[in-house]
């Protein structure tokens, strides 16, 4: 049996990264993983620039095995970077901490390998059970047909949407109150606020079944 972990939003919870990854290799107990993160790396917690890094070595090391989601917050960076923002919003959602511990003083700083990495995250993962997307899809299109913005910004109306896609779909960007992960028939949220005070989750997964098997937390 190969387990997938899907993972929430980190927000530079680098600490709780750790812990967590440590706990699915504890569990997996040798067996094949597959990570996806969903999103949301920086801003807000206390090192981005440490949480990049990690997963960038574990990319290395694992190569196909680890898919990262590219999240709203990655987004405002590079609209930042480019041009196509003003740097206000983004340093008030986060963007200072984030400059904080790479030791800089603007977005366009931010080291070049870390850049190209944020361009280069998809939007979605399908692994044909599970759709994997940072904030959630637009009840009224096809998985197939989405919009970006709605992949990586949406809250309603998916939230309250109770279609079936054909696949469950996998998110964070919400954060959850009671630090619980929130199943539903169609969806499910494992954003439980790792930044605010809540618990880093990862949801496990097996091929077995769609649903997901149990979950695993760090705080």
């Amino acid at each position: 049996m190969s387990f997938t972990y899907a993972i929430g939003d980190i927000h530079g919870s680098l600490r709780q990264l750790c812990a967590l990854l440590a706990r699915c290799e504890q569990h997996a107990a040798g067996r094949p993983m597959t990570f996806v993160f969903l999103g949301d790396y920086i801003d807000r917690g206390p090192d981005s620039s440490g949480t990049i890094r990690h997963l960038l070595d574990l990319q290395s090391r694992l190569q196909h095995r680890v898919i990262a989601l590219k999240g709203n917050h990655e987004d405002e960076a590079l609209a930042v970077i480019d041009g196509a923002s003003r740097p206000d919003h983004w340093l008030a959602e986060g963007g200072v901490a984030t400059l904080r511990s790479y030791g800089i003083a603007s977005a366009r700083d931010l080291p070049r390998e870390h850049v190209a990495w944020m361009r280069s995250l998809p939007l979605s993962y399908d692994d044909g059970r599970r759709f994997f997307v940072h904030a959630g899809v637009n009840p009224e299109r096809p998985l197939a047909a989405q919009d970006g913005h709605d992949l990586i910004w949406i809250r309603e109306p998916f939230l309250s949407a109770r279609r079936d896609y054909g696949r469950l779909v996998v998110h964070g960007h919400t954060p959850i109150k009671t630090g619980t992960p929130d199943l539903r028939s169609n969806r499910l949220n494992i954003d439980t606020g790792a930044v605010y005070g809540g618990a880093l989750t990862a949801a496990v997964f097996s091929h077995a079944q769609i649903a997901p098997l149990s979950f695993l937390q760090a705080s």
